[in-house]
């Protein structure tokens, strides 16, 4: 196994230090590598529960600052276990839900971590924390996933088993209840549900720079609607249109066009190893990696339950209100893809027709960039509830990259490092991926000081 260390601006390869497998059994693993039982966890935090721990404010003003609110970590006990433990089971239960479109998987994990945010407030005391976390997960995703009722309902009782009958617990599920339903109330007609993402869309005549199906399948294009859903804090979901791409005449994309066709074929003599591992590692929906990044996240810091919940949810709703913005523009502008401006040819520059990319184009525009966008929106996040740099190096593995581990310390790194896959996957020019990721960047600095507004 290959493990690439990313500090920096550097990286160098250092020695060794997901078929799907079922629900329970990915469950089953996880808590044996990760959380001991809650049970474990709360009976040591009766003297924690008199503790006031200093959490980030919901307030606008402090929402997009590194470390408001002077956080304060425990001391010796800490619910981090549990929090992990249900962030696990979130994970499990939306991955078997396999929804065809990853912005519906964002939404998933928006509607049942705000809830549970919302529901942890209600009070200091960890019995109630766990049971309002416990109960407002499983009643959203219960929701969301139907399929996985059975366990979810397993998982609820284990949870709830470990908490002392009384007071707490009880005024606890009913907070997870209340915000549950409260949640699903909110978002029930978003637009993000499959059939409204995947709405029928003709693409214009064929033209230079417009889009059309694109090989091998040449198949009809998805997430039409996505442009269209209702967002959490945008205004509009063009806020932050970026304006149309470059002239196909112009510097930026002559120069952006003969980079894809040299680095992302498939045959390409000039990629390196090391830029084919990156093409690799960052090929499936973005979302996987960054489920790893946020829960190394959760496991390094140890801040208190509340913040754990509002970071997770917060991170979602700023992501999910990237793709919102980014899926408007490639809608808007429908630009062409690579593999049609080579094998077309461009205005002037010679058709290649057997130009191949390095991985097969996702059928939809291509102008910005969806993976650049999501991971702009993800730095800001990161950067302003933890700062410009992990707590502690993150070890983040790929789906599509078997056997190449990525070790991370820096959010930017991270952002630039997915802009160049998609060129060496020869998926995207540049100029998209650059774009993409100042859109992502600046619907998350919008995005960020009005969490308070959603009750963040």
């Amino acid at each position: 196994m290959t493990v690439r260390r990313i500090i920096g601006s550097k990286s160098q390869s250092i020695p060794p230090a997901r078929g799907v497998k079922a629900h329970r059994t990915r469950r089953d693993s996880a808590a044996r590598r990760f959380a001991p039982r809650a049970g474990v966890v709360l009976a040591s935090l009766a003297a924690a529960a008199a503790t006031a721990l200093s959490v980030l404010p919901a307030s606008p003003a402090n929402a997009g600052q590194p470390h408001a609110g002077a956080i304060r970590a425990h001391a010796a006990d800490s619910l981090t276990p549990v929090v992990l433990q249900w962030y696990d089971i979130t994970n499990s239960t939306i991955t078997d839900a396999a929804f065809p479109q990853p912005v519906t998987g964002s939404n998933a994990w928006d509607i049942s971590w705000v809830a549970a945010a919302h529901a942890v407030r209600g009070s200091r005391n960890p019995e109630y924390q766990v049971a309002a976390l416990a109960q407002a997960l499983h009643d959203t995703l219960v929701w969301l996933v139907p399929s996985q009722t059975s366990a979810l309902d397993s998982d609820l009782a284990t949870t709830l088993a470990t908490i002392p009958d009384g007071a707490a617990k009880s005024d606890g599920i009913a907070a997870g209840q209340e915000q549950a339903a409260a949640e699903i109330a909110a978002r029930e007609n978003d637009g993000l549900d499959t059939a409204s993402v995947d709405t029928p869309f003709t693409p214009p005549p064929p033209g230079p720079g417009v889009w059309q199906p694109t090989p091998p399948a040449f198949g009809p294009a998805v997430r039409a609607g996505e442009g269209n859903a209702t967002p959490f804090l945008l205004t509009a979901n063009n806020q932050f249109d970026p304006g149309p791409p470059p002239s196909l005449t112009s510097t930026t994309y002559l120069q952006s066009l003969a980079e894809t066709e040299s680095y992302g074929a498939v045959n390409s003599t000039v990629r390196t190893p090391q830029e084919t591992d990156v093409a690799l590692f960052w090929e499936p929906a973005i979302n996987i990696q960054y489920v790893e990044i946020v829960r190394a996240i959760i496991a390094d810091t140890n801040h208190a339950l509340d913040w754990d919940t509002r970071f997770v949810a917060a991170f979602q709703v700023v992501t999910t209100d990237a793709q919102i913005a980014i899926y408007n523009t490639k809608y808007k502008y429908v630009f062409w893809r690579p593999v049609t401006a080579i094998r077309d040819g461009s205005p002037g520059v010679t058709a290649d027709p057997t130009w191949t990319p390095f991985f097969t184009t996702p059928s939809f525009p291509e102008y910005p960039s969806g993976h650049s966008g999501y991971a702009g929106a993800a730095q800001q996040v990161l950067t302003a509830f933890v700062g410009p740099f992990a707590p502690a190096p993150i070890s983040v593995t790929s789906p599509t990259d078997s056997g190449s581990t990525h070790v991370y310390t820096n959010w930017a790194r991270i952002t630039q490092e997915v802009i160049n896959a998609r060129v060496w996957e020869g998926v995207h020019f540049r100029f998209s991926d650059n774009t993409a990721a100042r859109v992502g960047a600046e619907a998350g600095d919008y995005d960020l000081p009005r969490l308070g507004s959603l009750g963040l």
